[in-house]
């Protein structure tokens, strides 16, 4: 199957453009972040805003942020990872969503292609020497893998995510399956730990940090005869979130609505899932995201 990468522009943003047949993927250099991805079928899979700014040092709402080297509000976590971070005013989901990646690679072969950026050095108020990595290949699935090395002398401890978005039908016709019986989070009630029951339907806003999370989940997603499969690997922990209709509302390059077409599963290592690195040590942090076409 023909495979073709371009250099593109969108406002100030550089970015990258994978077609492999009717299958599109674009990345921003900025953040090294998977802007939208649209199927074989050429149907989205990865959501991005309509009201979507494009603007050099300002994160892109929707597609695939890298939070590194903390996720959310760095006060909520462990105190290894805030203890990293020397700054003032640390920024939500660390600090290199606004700046711009390196391409260390870009390369095509006859089932697909792959980029690869690196993460700036001397991020504002984090003196450690730790190195993230990012690869995305496009073939027959889309597949992310962060890795984050550290070449210094001391341990550092780090939190992250891939915070996907999702394009869906109807937030109130689609279900998670992998997550029955698991603890999570609930952040929107006091942080307080309950247990899963049955697949994760959607009746409100949703902020749930999942904890020992299988390898494989999926989204079903009936009402487009699909299921978006994530098979995970390096990552204990998943964080799901919609922030339905009041909280839209006061949301940056979001729509009132777009809360019925969106959904966020976010690959992560948090909460008790944080990464510690010893000197000379790795980590890799991936998703594989699939289609299945049957969601019956």
């Amino acid at each position: 199957m023909p495979v073709d990468i371009q250099r593109i522009e969108m406002d100030t943003l550089a970015c990258w453009r994978i077609r492999r047949g009717d299958a599109e993927l674009v990345v921003a250099e900025q953040g090294a972040q998977a802007l939208s991805y649209r199927g074989a079928d050429g149907q989205p899979v990865i959501w991005l805003s309509e009201q979507a700014a494009f603007v050099s040092g300002q994160p892109v709402r929707g597609g695939v942020p890298v939070c590194w080297p903390w996720f959310g509000d760095l006060t909520r976590n462990p105190q290894a990872v805030q203890a990293g971070y020397q700054g003032s005013e640390p920024p939500a989901h660390g600090l290199v969503r606004g700046v711009d990646w390196t391409l260390l690679e870009s390369r095509s072969d006859a089932e697909g292609a792959t980029l690869t950026f690196t993460s700036p050095g001397n991020l504002p108020g984090w003196p450690h020497e730790v190195q993230a990595e990012l690869t995305i290949r496009l073939d027959q699935t889309l597949q992310l893998s962060l890795t984050s090395r550290n070449q210094g002398q001391e341990t550092v401890t780090l939190s992250q995510a891939l915070h996907s978005y999702f394009a869906i039908s109807d937030i109130h016709q689609v279900t998670v399956e992998g997550l029955d019986g698991l603890p999570y989070i609930e952040t929107l009630d006091g942080w307080q730990r309950r247990e899963q029951q049955g697949d994760l339907r959607f009746v409100g806003e949703t902020d749930r940090i999942y904890l020992d999370v299988p390898s494989r989940l999926a989204l079903r997603d009936p009402a487009a005869n699909r299921r978006i499969t994530l098979q995970v690997e390096g990552s204990r922990s998943a964080v799901l979130w919609n922030p339905w209709i009041e909280k839209s509302r006061r949301l940056s390059q979001f729509a009132d609505d777009a809360w019925q077409r969106m959904l966020c599963i976010e690959t992560a290592n948090v909460m008790d899932d944080v990464i510690r690195l010893a000197p000379g040590a790795s980590h890799t942090l991936s998703v594989a995201i699939g289609i299945e076409p049957n969601a019956a």
